[in-house]
């Protein structure tokens, strides 16, 4: 009965962050509004606060194993959304709403009830921020200002040792789409992403008069392009691989024959050794399309996310625990889909699996998404998630857990991007 008696307030939430998005380390509303609930559960509640936006508490302190449940504060990018912000251009067409009013919902379950109390684990809540890869230009002020190393709100707590002492992160995820009945999803892998952006150089000249003295860059760049349309056919089908080249910088115009443009492209892999592998081959289509023209190319490197490969020994945990309920009618198990997270990076350092879960109708990312089945969303998905948190207590064997440094991280990081 507690998540039927407190699903008003945990949707009246859900609502309030959805109609009040904020992009990436600048989810100050959103914060207010976690630490005002937060003190009206637990008054004496003591909190960590990092990255402008992350809030860190802890639950059951000193016991063998602390597990945390992340819950990501940002929204997307996308300003034709119906309930997009006039000015920022925010939206939660990605569900972070929900995850927020879920991991809310979760806390307020195991300390009112003191359910916590029985975990043989440490329980850790943290609100973190930046998920999505966007606003970039922000992000690099921030970066430059010293105010953040990682575009990412994971790596960059990551770094700041928040996650130091925990062992096991659980995450929750919208699944895009519509659903007949209510869905829930585990072990879903995700890809793993990098930026290549590319500057082609010619020369410029008249384009009527003497087009002959010039190098055309445009010209190199759609040969670049061409090759990586060919190039798709001796690339593995089981990676995966995404590519989407995109122009992002020129100074062109029609008469004048261009002697500069800069085309970028995200590349998108199920692993990383096949993620170097690509990039060198992208390299050198790049170097060859301006050899082909007489031209030069400049190549910059710039890293997303890790693949995130969910861990199957927690993974089973929740599987069990899907099979002792009855509310969510079916679980997705084991399938892998091209998009991306930085839930990876994460993974990359500790296991971590992310639960999804049905309830919303439009496109994800799409301008119609929104919430449609909110019982399911802030009800009987919280009360499941709960159900295999407590299901994993006295069953976790730590040494079949692994835990990497966050120098381990960033040599991994280095050797993609080539430092």
């Amino acid at each position: 009965m507690f998540f039927k008696n407190q699903y008003q307030e945990i949707k009246d939430l859900g609502e309030k962050i959805f109609k009040n998005p904020e992009l990436g380390y600048k989810e100050f509303k959103t914060k207010e509004t976690v630490i005002e609930f937060l003190k009206k559960v637990n008054p004496e509640i003591e909190m960590e606060f990092f990255s402008t936006t992350g809030i860190k508490t802890s639950l059951g302190s000193g016991k063998n194993i602390n597990l945390a449940f992340v819950g990501e504060l940002d929204a997307v990018y996308a300003p034709s959304h119906w309930c997009s912000d006039n000015e920022s251009g925010a939206a939660h067409n990605c569900g972070h709403h929900t995850q927020v009013a879920i991991t809310l919902a979760l806390y307020n379950y195991f300390y009112t009830t003191k359910a916590y109390e029985k975990l043989d684990y440490t329980l850790t809540f943290i609100f973190i921020p930046a998920e999505e890869y966007l606003d970039l230009a922000y992000r690099e002020k921030l970066q430059k200002d010293g105010v953040i190393s990682y575009y990412g709100g994971k790596p960059e707590a990551m770094r700041l040792g928040i996650f130091d002492d925990i062992d096991i992160g659980v995450c929750v995820h919208a699944i895009g789409g519509s659903f007949t009945e209510r869905t829930s999803e585990i072990n879903c892998d995700l890809a793993g992403f990098l930026y290549k952006k590319y500057t082609f150089r010619g020369s410029a000249s008249h384009a009527g008069f003497d087009p002959f003295s010039g190098k055309n860059a445009y010209s190199m760049s759609n040969i670049f392009q061409v090759a990586l349309g060919l190039m798709r056919q001796q690339l593995k089908d089981t990676e995966h691989v995404r590519m989407n080249p995109i122009v992002m910088n020129s100074d062109m115009s029609t008469n004048v024959i261009p002697n500069f443009i800069k085309v970028g492209t995200d590349l998108r892999t199920k692993t990383v050794d096949y993620m170097k592998i690509v990039a060198d081959r992208i390299d050198k289509a790049a170097k060859g399309s301006a050899i082909c023209l007489d031209g030069e190319v400049e190549s910059e490197t710039q890293m997303g996310y890790l693949p995130f490969v969910q861990d199957r020994y927690i993974g089973q945990f929740v599987v069990e625990a899907f099979d002792e309920q009855s509310e969510i009618k079916t679980l997705w198990n084991n399938k892998f889909i091209s998009a991306a997270g930085d839930i990876g990076d994460l993974s990359y350092i500790m296991p971590c699996i992310q639960i999804g879960y049905s309830g919303f109708a439009g496109t994800i990312h799409g301008d119609d998404f929104k919430d449609e089945d909110p019982e399911m969303i802030y009800e009987i998905f919280p009360k499941f998630v709960a159900k295999s948190l407590e299901y994993m207590s006295g069953k976790i064997d730590k040494s079949k857990l692994y835990k990497k440094s966050f120098k381990e991280y960033e040599e991994c990081i280095n050797s993609i991007i080539g430092k």
